[in-house]
């Protein structure tokens, strides 16, 4: 039997496990896998290749970067390869609809959330941040608005209160792949009839900022804890004493507090973490970086800091 030929697209580390869970199947070819072009990275802003091109010059799969993949050459670059199937992983370019009607079957993204809740970049840090109870992927048939398109097949898993989204988005990334190949099975066997979203259910989340770490103290200190493990490891999750910016990387909610205790105020500082008021009750902070550069645990971190009480977090 003829295998099917699936167009692969994807830039981040997210996309690998989708990429090589395919290249693994035997009744699958993978002519060609279109990524970013390379991007300069670090301080010595050297261009550096997507973990997906990585990932595919070690599979031996030959890669397409164009800065722009909504042109007339892009359109006939994947046209004639004659694919059964796009699978699109957190590609980073928006597809034309001249595009997305290139496959035979279908254009197939992989969604990290439970469509339609959080269409849009950043669907795993939304759920955490929201202190979803789960979370999961969906494979949809690409349409042209954003993640719009009529759902395939899903998949949950729970979300415990003290994952971060770097934790979250390792197990979705691990089950996309998992759902990738069977929702392609599926479609090449019994068939998948394709799900309309509801619309009206629908909820949208934008690109985080840098600015968006900043953390609110009078948020309760359930929000605070899911607020830092939400921007964990980007934005990164921030605050500031006396004009210096302190990044927390691991916290935990903490004890009540006295009502005549502002929020930011640290309560107590010792071996076990650094206690801070919140809206409600307090937080206790655990992991940190200063100047210095390093993350560190409270205690070491307080070793080399000293901070004097009374002291606010602004």
């Amino acid at each position: 039997m003829k295998p099917f030929r699936i167009i692969f697209m994807g830039t981040p580390e997210f996309s690998v496990p989708a990429l090589k869970a395919l290249a693994a199947q035997e009744e699958y070819e993978i002519p060609l896998v279109v990524t970013q072009p390379d991007r300069p990275k670090g301080r010595g802003k050297k261009l550096s290749p997507s973990p997906v091109k990585q990932a595919a010059q070690e599979l031996g799969i030959e890669v397409f970067q164009p800065e722009r993949l909504n042109t007339p050459e892009g359109i006939a670059r994947l046209s004639g390869l004659a694919p059964d199937y796009f699978v699109v992983v957190a590609f980073g370019q928006i597809l034309s609809q001249e595009i997305l009607d290139i496959p035979r079957v279908y254009p197939i993204n992989i969604h990290a959330s439970l469509l339609p809740k959080y269409r849009g970049a950043a669907p795993i840090q939304a759920a955490v941040l929201n202190m979803d109870q789960e979370s999961g992927i969906t494979t949809m048939v690409m349409a042209k608005g954003m993640d719009t398109g009529d759902m395939l097949l899903k998949s949950r898993t729970k979300i415990h209160p003290e994952e971060t989204a770097q934790d979250l988005h390792d197990r979705l990334s691990q089950m996309g792949a998992d759902l990738i190949v069977k929702t392609i099975n599926r479609l090449n066997g019994e068939g998948i009839t394709p799900e309309p979203q509801d619309h009206d259910q629908a909820s949208y989340v934008t690109m985080l900022k840098k600015a968006d770490g900043k953390i609110d103290w009078t948020r309760s200190d359930r929000a605070v804890c899911a607020h830092i493990n939400a921007m964990t490891p980007w934005p990164g999750a921030f605050t500031q004493i006396s004009g210096k910016r302190l990044k927390i990387f691991k916290a935990l909610p903490g004890p009540p507090k006295a009502s005549d205790v502002n929020p930011g105020e640290i309560i107590s500082l010792d071996s076990d973490g650094i206690c801070v008021a919140a809206g409600e009750n307090c937080v206790l902070v655990l992991e940190l970086m200063g100047s210095s550069g390093k993350r560190l645990t409270a205690d070491a971190f307080l070793r080399g800091n000293k901070i004097d009480l009374p002291a606010q977090f602004e």
